[in-house]
């Protein structure tokens, strides 16, 4: 499985307001894949949605009713099979519940309907006597960001091409592509077949990219112009005003160029319990949403540690006697924010 991060590579460098392209892209993604674990590890909990089938033991071990049984670190988001000994337990004899007694995820527990007769059952022992199938996680909330600009075939080494309506994709995404989950592994750039209407001179000040059609762009989307990277900030009608030499690259004039947009994306195929499928021209892409909170501190801890690399784990403030090393009050008090609200508290079991 690819590695799931909680923000983008996009999101780090937009925050950083980045400059190096290509030569820093390895530190900026290690530096984000390192986040992922320092955030299940503070909040005991997984803010992605995994579909598949879990093991649990009968539930009385649990020193709980024997109709309630709790999921501990596999809380559900929906579940689409329940079996206790051998018997498959309808939908309808059932209840999945979470612990503030809200009914919405992430369920804690699921709970026989005491009105039915249906039960939790050991079988022949108490052990992984229970198989829930659904999706797992915290949440598995999701936002159309687009559409397949051509069919996307059934096999591992299918990339795609798409038709954004928004930009604001990154490296680290996780897509929903009918029941396959993907996850962009890198973005490529692919000619938007618009070519410049109007001269630009290596100036800073020339933001005014006109083209035929506006509309098949967006802000915050990247451009190449030749070798010259630039960042979408607005549009109005035909013209793109754009941030020049963005990314890296170098500000040069140009006339008539052809305009390539970075819309092209390079996929790891059946992502998190999803099996590869064939996916038709025009199919709505849909984006998981990381709980905007943890995707902030996600961004926090890595530019953390970028910061940290480069000054050689030796960050620090004043001088002489005065200098102290810096503590990162800020991402403190935000890691504090993400335990209260997000951090799964514990309950006592049997031991």
């Amino acid at each position: 499985m690819a590695e799931v991060w909680y923000c983008t590579r996009e999101d780090l460098k937009m925050a950083l307001d980045f400059k190096e392209t290509a030569r820093n892209n390895t530190q900026v993604d290690r530096a984000v894949a390192a986040a992922t674990p320092a955030i299940e590890g503070l909040t005991h909990r997984k803010f992605y949605p995994w579909t598949g089938t879990r093991y649990l033991d009968w539930p009385n071990f649990q020193y709980a009713r024997p109709w309630r049984l709790w999921l501990g670190s596999n809380e559900l988001v929906s579940l689409s099979s329940l079996v206790s000994g051998g018997v498959t337990i309808p939908s309808t004899d059932y209840f999945l519940r979470r612990s503030d007694m809200v009914d919405e995820p992430p369920y804690t527990h699921i709970e026989i309907d005491l009105d039915s007769s249906a039960a939790f059952g050991s079988g022949d022992t108490h052990q992984r006597s229970v198989v829930a199938t659904g999706v797992f996680g915290h949440s598995a909330n999701e936002e159309a960001v687009g559409s397949l600009s051509a069919q996307l075939d059934g096999t591992v080494g299918a990339t795609a091409t798409v038709t954004w309506t928004t930009a604001r994709i990154g490296v680290g995404d996780i897509l929903h592509i009918d029941n396959e989950r993907i996850i962009i592994t890198e973005r490529t750039m692919v000619d938007s077949t618009q070519n410049l209407q109007t001269p630009l001179t290596a100036s800073n000040s020339n933001t005014t990219v006109a083209v035929t059609s506006g509309a098949a762009f967006a802000v915050d989307e990247i451009l190449l112009l030749d070798s010259e990277r630039m960042l979408v900030v607005d549009i109005s009608g035909n013209n793109l005003t754009v941030r020049r030499a963005w990314d890296g690259s170098v500000l040069a004039a140009h006339s008539g160029s052809d305009v390539y947009t970075l819309t092209g994306i390079e996929i790891a195929r059946a992502q998190l319990g999803t099996a590869i499928a064939v996916h038709t021209s025009s199919t709505t892409i849909y984006r998981h949403l990381v709980p905007p909170l943890v995707r902030e501190l996600a961004i926090a801890e890595a530019i953390n540690t970028l910061l940290q690399e480069s000054a050689g784990y030796a960050r620090t403030s004043g001088s002489g006697d005065n200098e102290r090393e810096l503590a990162a009050r800020g991402l403190k008090s935000l890691r504090d924010d993400v335990y209260t609200a997000y951090g799964r508290k514990s309950r006592i079991g049997a031991i």
